[in-house]
């Protein structure tokens, strides 16, 4: 059951369910066998399969972050695949002082003060290239402004969007001087041929190799090889998570509520709807017990950070860790959360003026994350109507709100993207 929003964002259940089920194909066909099997086994908290633990329980989740020893190095986990593909030293598969070092410091760099300082460089992408949108389009009868029919009005891709705001973002994290949208790829290849070393599942013939190979790729475009599986990390969640929400949103008919002050719970709230990523592989390290299921030492857990977080729809008792499960919990929560938040909330806000809707859905098969491969909107109003009166940018952008908006520096210094 998806539960009803409330206050700005309330629509009607039929939009809703329309919403929900686009976004539960992103799942069934880009993982199917995976996900038909969490599907079945949702209704109970913690299953055991053979040496694997099913963890769909938001109690257990939460358990299983905060009381579990996890062994980062262990095959299948992200911290496996960081210390297999890299030198190692990476915060995925640090313990002890160490991790907390480097969470600290990435905690710091991934701040409100990365915020403050990115939040120029995303907005100049989200100008430029929604600017399309502005241009002579259809009116509302769907007829060119000559009164001619037109078949042709003009869309933009949402996840090469995403792509390029997530490798703009992520290049000024790194200090790469790489063009963004090649950055973004090598990072979307290199999740792509790793992510069967996560997932539950035979291994495909040479699939080693394509993922050292890809690595390789990606690091050699790095200024630092450590901050390999943070482009990981940034990009794939990034270019999965934005074009999600928004075919939600235009599908449930929420940007009629959307202004700047709602925004970040709206983007808060979409996020736990979609769950960008949706499973979190881990190890025990020592024998446990999780919601009453004994876990032994080298079990694999297959933590459903997406039901985890969906128990809020029919138990709304804690709406704040509900929000939080798409980002973990405790030491294991990802530092990221209130960055990507900011982003989908930018995102909403430059969207809404034009009322879009979704004309063309394409899920990518081959993604690590669940998500599309092409997400093309059109604008849902005339064009141009509306869209210079529009929702203001958020305080604290250091641009100006309203009309005649600045495009911005869309990329770091140093970058050549077109």
């Amino acid at each position: 059951m998806t539960a009803p929003l409330v206050g700005p964002y309330a629509t009607p259940r039929r939009a809703q369910r329309t919403a929900r089920r686009r976004d539960r194909r992103v799942y069934l066909r880009s993982h199917p066998v995976l996900f038909a099997l969490l599907a079945a086994t949702r209704r109970r908290p913690v299953v055991r399969i053979g040496r694997t633990v099913l963890v769909h329980g938001t109690e257990a989740y939460r358990e299983v972050l905060t009381r579990v020893p996890l062994d980062r190095t262990a095959a299948g986990t992200t911290g496996g695949a960081a210390a297999r593909l890299t030198d190692g030293g990476l915060l995925f598969d640090q313990d002890g002082a160490g991790h907390r070092a480097a969470r600290r410091a990435l905690s710091a760099n991934l701040g409100s003060g990365a915020v403050a300082r990115l939040r120029p460089l995303w907005q100049g992408v989200l100008d430029e290239r929604l600017a399309v949108l502005d241009q002579a389009g259809p009116t509302r009868d769907g007829h060119a402004r000559d009164g001619l029919p037109t078949v042709d009005p003009p869309t933009v891709d949402l996840v090469e969007l995403a792509r390029e705001l997530a490798g703009v973002t992520t290049a000024a994290l790194t200090a790469c001087a790489a063009d963004p949208l090649v950055l973004a790829r090598a990072a979307a290849d290199a999740a792509a041929a790793t992510a069967r070393d996560h997932l539950p599942g035979p291994r495909r013939p040479g699939g080693a190799g394509a993922a050292a190979r890809a690595a390789a790729g990606l690091t050699a475009l790095l200024p630092d090889s450590l901050d390999a599986m943070l482009a990981v990390a940034a990009v794939n969640t990034t270019v999965a998570a934005l074009p999600r929400a928004a075919a939600w949103c235009a599908d449930a008919g929420l940007w009629a509520g959307l202004t700047p002050a709602t925004a970040p719970a709206l983007a808060a709230e979409l996020l736990r709807l979609t769950a960008p990523s949706p499973v979190l592989p881990r190890v025990a390290a020592a024998d446990a017990t999780v919601a009453g299921c004994p876990v032994a030492r080298g079990d694999r857990l297959v933590l459903v950070a997406r039901h985890a977080a969906r128990a809020q729809d029919d138990t709304p008792a804690d709406p704040a860790a509900a929000t939080q499960a798409v980002f973990g919990a405790g030491p294991h929560a990802c530092p990221g959360a209130g960055l990507a938040r900011a982003q989908l909330a930018d995102l909403l806000l430059a969207l809404a003026p034009y009322r879009p809707v979704v004309v063309r859905a394409r899920v990518d098969r081959r993604s690590a994350l669940p998500g599309y491969a092409e997400l093309r909107v059109r604008a849902g109003l005339p064009a141009g109507a509306g869209s210079r009166s529009g929702p203001a940018r958020p305080s604290g952008s250091g641009l100006p709100s309203g009309n005649g908006l600045p495009s911005g520096p869309a990329r770091p210094a140093g970058t050549d993207a077109p």
